[in-house]
């Protein structure tokens, strides 16, 4: 069983890519989801097709364990879709993985989505009445039961008719033998791109995934777009209308790679601007700035270089930490946390320290993360968050604790500070964290979501998710 005190972090639900029409579809796929590696790693797959017949592999793994040359190789055709994933919905197995291929009255359909349903439940519990029977636990599977039960005469009717019964977040990738279907849900919570590499159309869940394979971006998928690609061409439709948009925020905040652009802004630019804001709200007087590995080094540079104090690697991430949370015992576990972050001793000892962090959700890692730095001698620790208190959960695809293990949600900023042993603690504010990024939109919210700051959702919540205690 996982030990949440050492895991106290956001976690992404996953990535999608696809690409239509190359000739080595599964091997840029293959880098796609290299690139997307970050957004999950406890499964990966890809789909190809040569027009006639599916080609699947899925396992669980990183991309480099779940892929070789021979299998991508036996991945053929020129259309592809791969998928990497953290499990919010469903449980981490074999069965979850992504895409899911179905066969059908149609055909072979795979689908592989970024998001999740607020509705998922229900939609799951309407169909099993009406006789549906479930493989998996995932969100994705109400999709594609969604669609075989319509009787739309064209799947990309039928794919209309299933999403508008869908509330919540999705980027989605929808392949057939004969079309790539390419779907954002009416917010645009989640992200999604297209780019095109030597002729082919490309899509991704971030834009540094176009880099590794050489693609240039062109576009954002539009909310409520449908794009379709076949043998005709190219077709972008709506499926419905657009809602106002609401990007997740913590896509800038922590989970997109700072070499991504998102809305035609780039996520290092945004977040050391968040940290420059930071340093506008909440300056302290201190010797060494160094941030968090990896997310918050860049808004750590923004703080630094506004407040004039010297930047440092004061903390330094172990990339080739195991599973600590299988250690035997308590102590090991503590010993965990040390395996995954070390203090620089010679950068901190004798000094006042600020420590920059893109989040605090339970508390227990920026507890340990400020002992660490007591430990190696800092005589200050002031902690800055380049981003609101995370108050509520997020029912859009991130694994946030229940309301209640939110620490935001149940203490005041002093008691944080206590918990967390700091000298000074500051969160920048919504305002600020807006202005950091820098999104010139007349839309509410810069066009963002910011239901994890102050509870106002963009879509209509499931009561009984509500009634779970997540509010």
């Amino acid at each position: 069983m996982q030990d949440e005190s050492i895991f106290d972090e956001l976690n992404e639900e996953c990535g999608v890519f696809g690409i239509v029409g190359h000739p080595t579809a599964s091997a840029l796929t293959y880098y796609g989801l290299h690139a997307l590696q970050h957004r999950g790693q406890e499964s990966a797959g890809i789909v190809s097709t040569n027009g006639d017949h599916f080609h699947i592999h899925r396992g669980m793994g990183l991309v480099t364990e779940v892929f070789s040359t021979e299998v991508i190789e036996r991945c053929k055709g020129t259309v592809a879709i791969g998928h990497v994933r953290y499990s919010t919905t469903g449980a981490s197995e074999l069965a979850n993985v992504q895409p899911l291929v179905f066969t059908y009255a149609r055909g072979e359909i795979a689908i592989a989505t970024n998001g999740n349903l607020v509705n998922g439940d229900r939609l799951r519990a309407e169909l099993e009445a009406e006789g549906s029977i479930f493989q998996t636990t995932t969100d994705t599977e109400v999709i594609a039961h969604l669609i075989a039960r319509s009787r739309e005469e064209t799947i990309e009717g039928a794919v209309k008719e299933a999403l508008n019964r869908l509330v919540g977040a999705y980027a989605l990738l929808i392949l057939t033998n004969e079309q790539l279907l390419v779907c954002q849900d009416p917010h645009s919570l989640r992200p999604l791109s297209m780019g095109m590499v030597e002729g082919a159309y490309v899509f991704s869940s971030e834009t540094c995934a176009f880099d590794i394979t050489g693609a240039e971006y062109i576009r954002e998928i539009e909310p409520g777009e449908m794009i379709i690609l076949d043998d005709r061409g190219i077709r972008c439709e709506r499926f419905a209308p657009p809602a106002p948009r609401s990007l997740c925020s913590f896509e800038y905040i922590y989970f997109a790679r700072p070499d991504s652009d998102i809305g035609g802004i780039n996520v290092h630019s945004a977040r050391k601007r968040m940290g420059v804001q930071m340093a506008l709200e909440a300056p302290v007087e201190a010797d060494v700035v160094t941030g968090v590995p990896d997310s918050s080094i860049s808004a750590a540079i923004g703080f630094a270089e506004a407040t004039g104090i010297s930047y440092e690697l004061g903390l330094i991430k172990n990339r080739y930490v195991g599973r600590t949370f299988i250690q035997p015992s308590q102590m090991m576990r503590e010993r965990g946390v040390k395996m995954k972050l070390s203090a620089v001793r010679k950068v901190v000892e004798g000094k006042r320290v600020v420590m920059v962090d893109d989040s605090i959700v339970r508390g227990t890692t920026s507890r340990r993360i400020v002992q660490l730095l007591r430990d190696a001698g800092a005589t200050e620790v002031h902690v800055r968050i380049s981003s609101p208190p995370v108050k509520n959960p997020c029912f859009y695809g991130i694994d946030t604790a229940d309301r209640e293990q939110l620490i935001a949600a149940t203490h005041s900023l002093d008691e944080i500070r206590l918990t967390i042993g700091a000298d000074s603690l500051a969160f920048l504010s919504p305002e600020g964290m807006l202005r950091g990024i820098g999104r010139d939109s007349q839309e509410k919210n810069c066009g963002h979501c910011l239901a994890c700051f102050n509870g106002d959702y963009p879509t209509v919540i499931e009561q009984e998710l509500v009634g779970e205690g997540r509010r």
